[in-house]
Parts: structure tokens; C-alpha cells; sequence
């Protein structure tokens, strides 16, 4: 774990290869770059594979996404977010993610999220809550269970 806290005033670099892929299930892998519990800030590259599909979800904070492979877009709404797009997702936004069925690689997409992810049932009710505290302990989790050990995730 690298605390940005006590880094001073150095730069602090992380490789491709220094933070696992660890798979979710479900046709999902995330990769934790960055959790600040006291910010409630978390940064993670996401994998998906063709025709995945993410719980619906309500952000209580901003959202900044980028695209670096693939094809996505939101249920919700018409756009599609390919390679080389941004989208910004305000506090209050509510969405299902999925995953382009015709795709011929994987999607990956990296996000910046404030706040908590509030996953809805089919009714619209919370049905569990994702935030910077709650996707370290999984990441770490899944990082173990898969072997992989406890990587130098910046916290």
C-alpha cells in the first residue's frame, strides 16, 4: 500500500504490471489504482467482456470515465462510449452499464468516482453500497483469494 500522505513531495508511479487484473465474475475484472477512504475517492480500470452487463446504480458523487478499448454505453440512454471517449457522470446519476454484445475484444475503461455506488434492485431500492472503503477490502479480497498477494494499491 503507497499512502499519498506521506509521500512528500514526490511523485508516486505505478506500472501496468504493478497492480493486478483480479476477475469479479460475471465477465468482469477490475484493476484498483487508487483508494482514498477519507476522501471517498476511488480510481479503477474495468474489463469487460462482450455483452456484460453492471447492476443499476445510483452515484452520490461525480464520476469521470474514459474509455480505452471497446464499446459500452447506459441503458438509460442512446450514446455509445467507444475508444478515446470521456464521459462525466454528475452526482445524482443513475445507470446500468452494459457492455456492447457484438464487441470483438474486450472493453476497458477507466473511471474516477467520488462518492458511493448505490446498487438498485429491480424496484429501485438499495440493495448494497460500493465506496472507496468498500472496493479496497473486496479488491484485496480478490487479490488473495486469486494468489496474487496485496498489491501497492495508492491509498
Amino acid at each position: 500500500m503507497t499512502d499519498l500522505n506521506s509521500t512528500g513531495t514526490e511523485a508516486v508511479h505505478l506500472g501496468e504490471d504493478e497492480i493486478p487484473w483480479v476477475s469479479a465474475g460475471a465477465g468482469v475484472e477490475i484493476k484498483l489504482v487508487q483508494a482514498d477512504i477519507e476522501l471517498g475517492l476511488w480510481i479503477v480500470r474495468n474489463r469487460f467482456a462482450p455483452g456484460s452487463v453492471v447492476q443499476k446504480h445510483k452515484h452520490t458523487g461525480q464520476v469521470f470515465g474514459y474509455t480505452l478499448t471497446g464499446a459500452w454505453k447506459y441503458a438509460e440512454y442512446p450514446y455509445v462510449n467507444r475508444a478515446g471517449s470521456f464521459l462525466f457522470e454528475p452526482a445524482g446519476s443513475e445507470h446500468t452499464l452494459t457492455v456492447l454484445d457484438d464487441n470483438t475484444e474486450l472493453t476497458d475503461v477507466w473511471f474516477q468516482i467520488y462518492g458511493a455506488n448505490l446498487n438498485l434492485d429491480a424496484d429501485g431500492n438499495v440493495e448494497s453500497i460500493t465506496d472507496a472503503g468498500g472496493i479496497y477490502a473486496a479488491y484485496m479480497a480478490l487479490c488473495e483469494s486469486q494468489g496474487l498477494g496485496r498489491p501497492n494499491v495508492l491509498t
